[in-house]
């Protein structure tokens, strides 16, 4: 299964456009976003992915029942964090903040963990359980860095997907 992943996209359309393009362009099967979209008006494009999307809010995301209104109208989920679900099979924890993290890597009970928050990408690939993953940010205001994540989960393979060059 491949897996889209991003974050802290922070109301920058012209890098999350990319971003959806890219990742669609990959032929992923699921979109994961670990929160930070700021407005409704950022769901439609997210949307253009072409799959499934399942989000988390994040702590800059106030207008939640306009974004919660929006992602369901589209068919999509966005719930509070964290959000431990499975999908086709695959275990997902979905968070914000980095939690826990020396106890969720390498974790039997998810095949991937995501977060965001930090603005930071961080990758783990511990040989066994689950693999960690920040993909850094989308809007790329705070690193200057826009990035976004493909996970191979058949592979245990993350590749970071720059936005600009």
């Amino acid at each position: 299964m491949l897996v889209g992943v991003m974050a802290d996209s922070h109301d920058h359309l012209d890098l999350l456009k990319l971003a959806v393009q890219q990742l669609r362009d990959r032929k992923i099967e699921l979109l994961l976003h670990a929160g930070d979209f700021i407005a409704p008006f950022t769901v439609p494009i997210l949307h253009e992915v072409g799959c499934p999307i399942r989000a988390v809010f994040g702590n800059n995301d106030g207008e939640k029942v306009g974004l919660h209104s929006r992602f369901a109208a589209l068919g999509h989920q966005v719930q509070e964090r964290p959000w431990a679900y499975e999908h086709e099979g695959k275990r997902f924890l979905l968070l914000h903040e980095p939690a826990a993290l020396d106890t969720l890597t390498g974790c039997r009970e998810y095949d991937l963990v995501v977060y965001g928050h930090t603005h930071q990408i961080e990758v783990r690939r511990p040989d066994q359980g689950a693999l960690l993953l920040n993909p850094g940010e989308v809007c790329g205001w705070l690193t200057q860095r826009a990035t976004c994540a493909v996970v191979d989960l058949a592979q245990r393979h993350i590749e970071i997907l720059d936005l600009r060059a």
